[in-house]
Protein backbone atom coordinates (compact mmCIF):
# COMPACT_ATOMS: atom_id res chain seq x y z
CA UNK A 1 0.00 0.00 0.00
CA UNK A 2 1.56 2.75 -1.09
CA UNK A 3 -0.87 5.85 -0.47
CA UNK A 4 -4.45 6.22 -0.72
CA UNK A 5 -4.46 7.73 -3.97
CA UNK A 6 -2.59 7.96 -7.65
CA UNK A 7 0.69 8.80 -7.72
CA UNK A 8 0.17 12.24 -9.09
CA UNK A 9 0.88 13.92 -5.97
CA UNK A 10 -1.18 17.50 -6.72
CA UNK A 11 1.30 20.01 -4.58
CA UNK A 12 1.58 23.24 -5.81
CA UNK A 13 3.33 23.80 -8.96
CA UNK A 14 6.37 26.25 -8.37
CA UNK A 15 7.49 28.53 -11.40
CA UNK A 16 11.20 27.39 -12.56
CA UNK A 17 14.06 29.69 -13.49
CA UNK A 18 13.76 29.93 -17.44
CA UNK A 19 17.54 29.88 -18.36
CA UNK A 20 16.57 31.94 -21.56
CA UNK A 21 16.15 34.79 -19.32
CA UNK A 22 12.44 35.28 -20.57
CA UNK A 23 9.11 33.50 -19.67
CA UNK A 24 8.93 31.43 -16.45
CA UNK A 25 6.98 28.38 -16.86
CA UNK A 26 3.96 30.76 -14.83
CA UNK A 27 3.88 32.60 -18.25
CA UNK A 28 5.29 36.12 -16.74
CA UNK A 29 7.83 37.98 -17.27
CA UNK A 30 10.76 37.97 -15.81
CA UNK A 31 12.06 40.75 -13.83
CA UNK A 32 15.14 41.55 -16.06
CA UNK A 33 13.05 40.85 -19.38
CA UNK A 34 14.49 43.47 -22.23
CA UNK A 35 17.25 45.06 -19.93
CA UNK A 36 20.66 44.84 -19.33
CA UNK A 37 20.87 46.08 -16.24
CA UNK A 38 19.92 46.12 -12.56
CA UNK A 39 18.58 42.65 -13.17
CA UNK A 40 17.75 40.53 -10.16
CA UNK A 41 18.73 37.39 -11.99
CA UNK A 42 21.81 35.68 -12.59
CA UNK A 43 22.72 35.35 -16.28
CA UNK A 44 21.78 31.73 -15.85
CA UNK A 45 18.16 32.43 -14.33
CA UNK A 46 18.61 31.61 -10.82
CA UNK A 47 17.39 33.48 -8.22
CA UNK A 48 20.62 35.36 -6.04
CA UNK A 49 20.30 35.99 -2.45
CA UNK A 50 20.28 34.12 0.88
CA UNK A 51 16.24 34.03 0.93
CA UNK A 52 16.64 31.63 -2.55
CA UNK A 53 19.04 29.28 -0.74
CA UNK A 54 17.87 26.08 1.25
CA UNK A 55 21.20 24.83 1.65
CA UNK A 56 21.46 26.52 5.26
CA UNK A 57 18.15 25.16 6.25
CA UNK A 58 19.13 21.58 4.82
CA UNK A 59 22.65 21.53 6.23
CA UNK A 60 21.35 22.37 9.58
CA UNK A 61 18.70 19.33 9.49
CA UNK A 62 20.84 16.53 7.75
CA UNK A 63 19.31 13.41 7.04
CA UNK A 64 19.98 9.59 8.26
CA UNK A 65 20.67 7.97 11.55
CA UNK A 66 18.38 8.28 14.12
CA UNK A 67 17.74 12.13 13.59
CA UNK A 68 13.74 12.65 12.94
CA UNK A 69 12.71 13.77 9.83
CA UNK A 70 9.58 15.32 10.24
CA UNK A 71 9.34 18.49 12.33
CA UNK A 72 6.64 20.91 13.39
CA UNK A 73 7.35 24.76 12.38
CA UNK A 74 5.73 28.04 13.49
CA UNK A 75 5.36 30.08 10.01
CA UNK A 76 6.36 33.72 9.49
CA UNK A 77 2.35 34.47 9.75
CA UNK A 78 1.69 32.75 12.93
CA UNK A 79 0.65 29.31 11.15
CA UNK A 80 1.47 25.86 12.53
CA UNK A 81 3.21 23.69 9.59
CA UNK A 82 4.40 20.38 8.98
CA UNK A 83 8.00 19.86 7.95
CA UNK A 84 9.31 16.72 6.21
CA UNK A 85 12.79 16.10 5.45
CA UNK A 86 13.12 14.42 2.23
CA UNK A 87 16.92 13.29 0.63
CA UNK A 88 16.70 15.74 -1.82
CA UNK A 89 14.74 19.00 0.08
CA UNK A 90 12.29 19.81 2.82
CA UNK A 91 8.09 19.68 1.81
CA UNK A 92 5.70 21.92 4.09
CA UNK A 93 2.40 20.95 4.47
CA UNK A 94 -0.14 23.43 6.35
CA UNK A 95 -1.87 21.55 9.74
CA UNK A 96 -5.27 22.82 8.70
CA UNK A 97 -6.88 23.08 5.39
CA UNK A 98 -5.68 21.79 2.34
CA UNK A 99 -1.98 20.63 2.54
CA UNK A 100 -0.81 23.43 0.09
CA UNK A 101 -2.64 25.65 1.93
CA UNK A 102 -5.12 26.41 -1.09
CA UNK A 103 -8.61 27.50 -0.93
CA UNK A 104 -10.44 26.36 -4.04
CA UNK A 105 -13.65 27.88 -5.04
CA UNK A 106 -13.09 30.01 -1.42
CA UNK A 107 -13.75 26.64 0.54
CA UNK A 108 -11.45 25.05 2.67
CA UNK A 109 -10.83 21.87 0.56
CA UNK A 110 -12.29 20.56 -2.80
CA UNK A 111 -14.07 18.19 -0.57
CA UNK A 112 -15.64 20.54 1.51
CA UNK A 113 -16.76 22.28 -1.89
CA UNK A 114 -18.34 19.29 -3.58
CA UNK A 115 -19.86 18.33 -0.28
CA UNK A 116 -21.76 21.76 -0.44
CA UNK A 117 -22.87 21.32 -3.85
CA UNK A 118 -24.24 18.09 -2.72
CA UNK A 119 -26.08 19.53 0.01
CA UNK A 120 -27.44 22.32 -2.20
CA UNK A 121 -28.47 19.87 -5.46
CA UNK A 122 -30.60 17.62 -2.16
CA UNK A 123 -32.24 21.09 -1.01
CA UNK A 124 -32.91 21.88 -4.73
CA UNK A 125 -34.41 18.88 -6.22
CA UNK A 126 -35.36 16.86 -2.84
CA UNK A 127 -32.93 13.95 -3.08
CA UNK A 128 -29.42 13.49 -4.84
CA UNK A 129 -31.09 11.89 -8.23
CA UNK A 130 -29.01 12.83 -10.93
CA UNK A 131 -25.78 14.71 -9.12
CA UNK A 132 -22.94 13.12 -10.53
CA UNK A 133 -18.60 14.25 -9.98
CA UNK A 134 -17.23 14.39 -13.82
CA UNK A 135 -13.93 12.53 -14.23
CA UNK A 136 -12.28 15.74 -14.15
CA UNK A 137 -13.76 16.77 -10.53
CA UNK A 138 -12.88 12.82 -9.13
CA UNK A 139 -8.68 13.68 -10.27
CA UNK A 140 -9.26 17.08 -8.67
CA UNK A 141 -10.84 15.14 -5.33
CA UNK A 142 -7.74 12.26 -5.53
CA UNK A 143 -4.68 14.57 -5.79
CA UNK A 144 -6.13 16.40 -3.31
CA UNK A 145 -6.38 12.91 -1.28
CA UNK A 146 -3.07 11.84 -1.71
CA UNK A 147 -1.93 15.67 -0.13
CA UNK A 148 -4.10 14.61 2.94
CA UNK A 149 -2.44 11.33 2.41
CA UNK A 150 1.32 12.70 3.43
CA UNK A 151 0.31 14.90 5.46
CA UNK A 152 -1.40 12.18 8.18
CA UNK A 153 1.39 10.05 7.28
CA UNK A 154 3.44 12.79 8.77
CA UNK A 155 1.34 13.68 11.72
CA UNK A 156 1.16 9.77 12.87
CA UNK A 157 4.96 10.16 13.27
CA UNK A 158 4.61 13.14 15.29
CA UNK A 159 2.10 11.61 17.65
CA UNK A 160 -0.44 14.16 16.57
CA UNK A 161 -3.51 11.62 16.42
CA UNK A 162 -6.50 13.53 16.74
CA UNK A 163 -5.29 15.04 13.46
CA UNK A 164 -4.72 11.74 12.01
CA UNK A 165 -8.36 10.89 12.59
CA UNK A 166 -9.53 14.17 10.96
CA UNK A 167 -7.57 13.29 7.77
CA UNK A 168 -8.30 9.66 7.57
CA UNK A 169 -12.29 10.09 8.16
CA UNK A 170 -11.66 13.52 5.46
CA UNK A 171 -10.20 10.99 2.67
CA UNK A 172 -12.60 8.33 3.90
CA UNK A 173 -15.52 10.31 3.04
CA UNK A 174 -13.67 11.75 -0.09
CA UNK A 175 -14.19 7.80 -1.08
CA UNK A 176 -17.84 7.59 -0.18
CA UNK A 177 -17.95 10.49 -2.67
CA UNK A 178 -16.54 9.40 -5.35
CA UNK A 179 -17.65 5.55 -4.87
CA UNK A 180 -21.44 7.13 -4.89
CA UNK A 181 -21.35 9.61 -7.61
CA UNK A 182 -18.43 9.08 -9.80
CA UNK A 183 -19.37 9.68 -13.58
CA UNK A 184 -17.53 6.08 -14.49
CA UNK A 185 -17.29 3.10 -12.96
CA UNK A 186 -13.41 3.83 -12.42
CA UNK A 187 -13.81 6.89 -11.04
CA UNK A 188 -16.51 4.89 -8.60
CA UNK A 189 -13.81 2.15 -7.80
CA UNK A 190 -10.08 3.68 -7.56
CA UNK A 191 -10.06 4.64 -4.36
CA UNK A 192 -11.30 1.29 -2.69
CA UNK A 193 -7.94 -0.59 -2.77
CA UNK A 194 -6.74 2.54 -0.66
CA UNK A 195 -9.30 1.77 2.04
CA UNK A 196 -8.17 -0.86 4.09
CA UNK A 197 -5.25 1.32 4.74
CA UNK A 198 -7.05 4.23 5.51
CA UNK A 199 -9.63 2.66 7.41
CA UNK A 200 -6.65 0.83 9.70
CA UNK A 201 -4.51 3.90 10.21
CA UNK A 202 -7.78 5.98 11.87
CA UNK A 203 -7.87 2.73 13.81
CA UNK A 204 -4.85 2.79 15.05
CA UNK A 205 -5.08 6.70 15.80
CA UNK A 206 -8.21 6.31 17.75
CA UNK A 207 -6.61 3.49 19.59
CA UNK A 208 -3.81 5.75 20.38
CA UNK A 209 -5.93 8.20 21.69
CA UNK A 210 -8.07 5.83 24.09
CA UNK A 211 -5.14 4.74 25.70
CA UNK A 212 -3.19 7.79 26.24
CA UNK A 213 -6.63 8.41 28.37
CA UNK A 214 -5.88 5.24 29.89
CA UNK A 215 -9.47 3.61 28.27
CA UNK A 216 -8.25 0.43 27.16
CA UNK A 217 -11.55 -0.48 26.63
CA UNK A 218 -12.32 2.15 24.10
CA UNK A 219 -9.47 1.62 22.11
CA UNK A 220 -10.42 -2.02 21.89
CA UNK A 221 -13.38 -0.92 20.64
CA UNK A 222 -11.63 1.12 18.03
CA UNK A 223 -9.49 -1.81 16.79
CA UNK A 224 -12.98 -4.04 16.84
CA UNK A 225 -14.90 -1.68 14.50
CA UNK A 226 -12.02 -1.22 12.17
CA UNK A 227 -11.66 -5.21 12.00
CA UNK A 228 -15.60 -5.31 11.22
CA UNK A 229 -15.71 -2.45 8.30
CA UNK A 230 -12.40 -4.29 7.10
CA UNK A 231 -13.90 -7.87 6.28
CA UNK A 232 -17.19 -5.90 4.99
CA UNK A 233 -14.91 -4.16 2.55
CA UNK A 234 -13.11 -7.50 1.19
CA UNK A 235 -16.46 -9.58 1.41
CA UNK A 236 -17.57 -6.54 -1.38
CA UNK A 237 -14.87 -6.30 -3.15
CA UNK A 238 -12.37 -8.03 -2.47
CA UNK A 239 -11.77 -12.19 -3.37
CA UNK A 240 -12.54 -15.24 -0.98
CA UNK A 241 -9.71 -14.70 1.89
CA UNK A 242 -8.98 -11.59 0.97
CA UNK A 243 -10.10 -10.29 5.15
CA UNK A 244 -7.59 -12.95 6.12
CA UNK A 245 -4.38 -12.27 4.07
CA UNK A 246 -5.01 -8.36 4.34
CA UNK A 247 -1.62 -6.69 6.12
CA UNK A 248 -4.15 -3.96 7.67
CA UNK A 249 -6.65 -6.80 9.17
CA UNK A 250 -3.14 -8.87 10.38
CA UNK A 251 -1.74 -5.65 12.63
CA UNK A 252 -5.11 -4.92 13.70
CA UNK A 253 -5.50 -8.52 15.12
CA UNK A 254 -1.97 -8.05 16.93
CA UNK A 255 -3.21 -4.85 18.35
CA UNK A 256 -6.37 -6.41 19.05
CA UNK A 257 -4.04 -9.78 20.94
CA UNK A 258 -2.51 -7.09 22.19
CA UNK A 259 -5.30 -4.96 24.41
CA UNK A 260 -7.45 -8.00 25.54
CA UNK A 261 -5.27 -8.93 28.30
CA UNK A 262 -5.35 -5.27 29.35
CA UNK A 263 -9.08 -5.94 30.36
CA UNK A 264 -10.09 -6.36 34.29
CA UNK A 265 -11.60 -9.82 34.88
CA UNK A 266 -15.21 -8.28 34.80
CA UNK A 267 -14.84 -7.32 31.07
CA UNK A 268 -15.24 -10.76 30.56
CA UNK A 269 -19.30 -10.53 31.29
CA UNK A 270 -19.25 -7.46 29.17
CA UNK A 271 -17.33 -9.77 26.26
CA UNK A 272 -20.30 -12.44 26.45
CA UNK A 273 -23.09 -9.67 26.46
CA UNK A 274 -21.60 -7.93 23.14
CA UNK A 275 -21.57 -11.23 21.68
CA UNK A 276 -25.03 -12.22 22.01
CA UNK A 277 -26.59 -8.84 21.15
CA UNK A 278 -24.58 -9.01 17.79
CA UNK A 279 -25.56 -12.85 17.12
CA UNK A 280 -29.13 -11.56 17.90
CA UNK A 281 -28.54 -8.23 15.55
CA UNK A 282 -26.77 -11.24 13.03
CA UNK A 283 -23.95 -8.74 13.10
CA UNK A 284 -21.65 -12.49 12.34
CA UNK A 285 -18.43 -10.26 11.59
CA UNK A 286 -18.61 -8.83 15.13
CA UNK A 287 -19.30 -11.80 16.75
CA UNK A 288 -16.67 -13.56 15.19
CA UNK A 289 -14.43 -10.69 16.27
CA UNK A 290 -15.53 -10.60 20.14
CA UNK A 291 -15.50 -14.74 20.23
CA UNK A 292 -11.87 -14.48 19.49
CA UNK A 293 -11.83 -11.91 22.47
CA UNK A 294 -13.24 -14.41 24.46
CA UNK A 295 -11.00 -17.25 23.49
CA UNK A 296 -7.80 -14.43 24.08
CA UNK A 297 -9.29 -14.06 27.81
CA UNK A 298 -8.81 -17.79 28.34
CA UNK A 299 -5.49 -18.54 27.08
Amino acid sequence: MANDGPDNHGEPQQERPDPAGGRGSSGRESPDSGSSGGSNRRNDGAMPGPAADLGPILAGWPVGGHRPTVRLVRTVSGQVAIQVRLELGLLQLAFDGRPDGRRPHGADSLLTWHQSRLEAHRTRVGSDEGFELSSKECEGLREEGVQVYHRYVALFALEEYEAVVRDTSRNLAMFELCRNYGASQGDRTVLEQYRPFVVMMRARAEAAIALTAGDSRAALAAVERALAELQAHFEEQGPMGGFEQSSEATLLRGMRDALVPRLPASQRSELEDRLRRAVQAENFELAAILRDELRSLEQ
